[in-house]
């Protein structure tokens, strides 16, 4: 690299910490740091409150904001207090996300309404049959249609808003002696410790209550005294037993700092950025583009570094923490093969895929749960976990840089087919990330065969998601082998990267949230994101259709030319 050009690249990254720290900036101190970080024995993990509370709105409401009847915003932890405090009349408040559309029109529910009152649910009859019968099932060991595990989630997020109001039982009081021992709240503290030992704790939570009911969350930053010694309290009562503040903190700074959005911003920025290089000649700032897209990559490690540290293993175990590890796969791989062509398109084809997979992440965690979960015993072999399941995301990662390509070729191919050697230069491209995604793949299956044989005795056994995989890998094996004896050309390859992705998106999605059978069920989940989906793929294949009629002159003369003026009228 030249001199003139390291110091573009060093701009990127200036400009992208610069863009990193300002306007995003972490929260400021608001008078409730001591109420972040008290310490709650909850889902099998010792956590501060703040993730408490993110991780109850987000799995109730299905956003970490929540916007009051009178037009009021709150962020998670402000909403969370006042269910804990319960200063607000939460059965009347719309606050339970409800958005599977089939079962909304089965249960008589506002079609066009996304939020429900804890009354209006648990008052529905209809909902309560569809419940019911759910169980019945579950006991009789039958599967469950859609509509009954939708309903079956929205009871869970009932349950949890009933057991989060006035929860006097919130685990707060650490055990004395034992590490992995049960914590208790403070309404039943006196299993694990004499009265007079926990008594003034209780009377601090209760002059803090007091002081939320009577003057609202603001009046809590007169009292960071009280909640000061709230938490040095319960410190004190178990101080070896007692997370330290730096394990706390670590994670509250997690949640404020957002390293996954921040990514996908620089990468958006990226994006732009080379889009300018390529079209602006003057404007040379390709290594600028490329200094912020490094900065992306370089947020999206620390993210993933800090919850390694916080969860205590590879984050790569359930769909959420997936599609962030593909995004991360899609911009790293696209680095790596950029940094050896240097042609701009590896990064304008990664950019919009790693921003569209951090950003779904980060806007749906109703569906994408981005909570951190004791592991279920087949995924407790950290060896395997780390080996197998990085591997058949990263071959995800490539099968989706490689359908970037692809739709970056049929954009050319559309508006710009005279250009032969950036068409025969694009189907190179693409072809060099196809082989790195079969490969990948094809070694994860095997890893995968392996690990499976040691947790359920057998290699293979033709479980959904296993087959998935199979077909996946099948699908790209057909047309590069096509290529190589010459069956299918430079189009024909960029129109397998595409449609053959479906198979990978049957495999990673279809499986867990479609099917949701077979004995990967840790990954499954519900969402009622289909139709959306469904549309999106549907579209992408008409995209193909149009362009492959264009390419191949299926359309007389004179209807191929109408349809290129109507492309492209100028």
């Amino acid at each position: 690299m030249k001199a003139p050009n390291v110091i573009k690249f060093i701009i990127g990254l200036c400009l992208g910490c610069v863009l990193l720290f300002f306007p995003f900036t972490q929260f400021q101190p608001d008078g409730l740091e001591s109420l972040r970080t008290l310490t709650v024995q909850l889902d099998g993990r010792k956590k501060p409150l703040d993730t408490v509370a993110k991780e109850t709105v987000a799995k109730i409401h299905g956003a970490t904001s929540y916007q009051t009847v009178n037009g009021e915003k709150e962020d998670y932890l402000s909403t969370y207090l006042e269910m804990w405090f319960n200063t607000r009349n939460w059965n009347e408040e719309p606050f339970v996300l409800v958005s599977y559309r089939p079962l909304k029109e089965l249960t008589e529910l506002e079609l066009e309404q996304k939020h429900f009152s804890f009354q209006e649910l648990m008052t529905n009859k209809k909902l309560a049959a569809v419940v019911d019968l759910a169980h019945e099932k579950q006991f009789n060991e039958q599967d469950l249609n859609r509509d009954e595990r939708e309903a079956l989630t929205i009871e869970d997020r009932l349950n949890l808003l009933y057991s989060s109001v006035g929860d006097q039982g919130l685990p707060i009081v650490p055990h004395p002696t034992d590490i992995k021992g049960k914590w208790a709240g403070l309404n039943n503290a006196d299993e694990l410790y004499d009265v007079e030992e926990f008594a003034p704790l209780v009377a601090n939570f209760a002059m803090i209550q007091q002081a939320v009911f009577n003057g609202g969350l603001d009046h809590l930053s007169a009292l960071s005294d009280i909640t000061g010694s709230l938490k040095a309290g319960l410190r004190s009562l178990s101080p070896e037993i007692y997370p330290s503040d730096f394990v706390l903190a670590r994670e509250t700074h997690f949640n404020h700092f957002h390293p996954f959005a921040k990514a996908w911003q620089l990468y958006g920025l990226a994006f732009i950025a080379m889009l300018i290089s390529l079209w602006v000649k003057p404007w040379n700032i390709y290594w600028s583009a490329m200094g912020l897209f490094s900065t992306g990559i370089a947020v999206q490690t620390y993210g993933f570094f800090l919850r390694m540290q916080i969860a205590g293993r590879p984050p790569v175990t359930n769909m959420y923490e997936s599609v962030v590890w593909v995004g991360f796969g899609i911009a790293a791989i696209a680095l790596a093969f950029e940094l050896l062509t240097r042609n701009r398109y590896y990064i304008l084809a990664a950019a919009p895929l790693s921003v569209m997979c951090l950003l779904l992440a980060d806007s749906l965690p109703a569906v994408l749960d981005p909570s951190i979960s004791p592991l279920v015993p087949v995924l407790r072999d950290n060896f395997w976990l780390s080996i197998h399941v990085p591997t058949i995301a990263l071959s995800y990662a490539s099968f989706a840089l490689a359908m970037g390509l692809g739709h970056v070729a049929l954009g050319n191919y559309l508006f710009t087919p005279s250009a032969k050697p950036r068409l025969k230069m694009l189907s190179q491209l693409n072809y060099r990330v196809l082989q790195v995604g079969v490969l990948l793949l094809t070694a994860g299956i095997i890893l995968g065969g392996i690990w499976a044989h040691f947790s359920w005795g057998r290699f293979w056994g033709w479980d959904p998601k296993e087959t998935w995989a199979l077909i996946a890998l099948l699908c790209y094996l057909a047309p590069l082998h096509g290529r190589l004896v010459g069956w299918i050309g430079d189009f024909g390859v960029h129109v397998a990267s595409i449609v053959s992705f479906n198979a990978v998106l049957m495999a990673w999605y279809g499986v867990n949230f479609v099917l949701g059978t077979g004995l990967h069920s840790y990954g499954f989940g519900t969402g009622g994101s289909e139709l959306l989906i469904a549309g999106v793929v549907g579209l992408d294949l008409l995209l193909v259709l149009i362009t492959a009629t264009k390419h191949k002159g299926w359309l007389k003369p004179s209807e191929t030319e109408a349809l290129t003026t109507a492309e492209n009228p100028n």
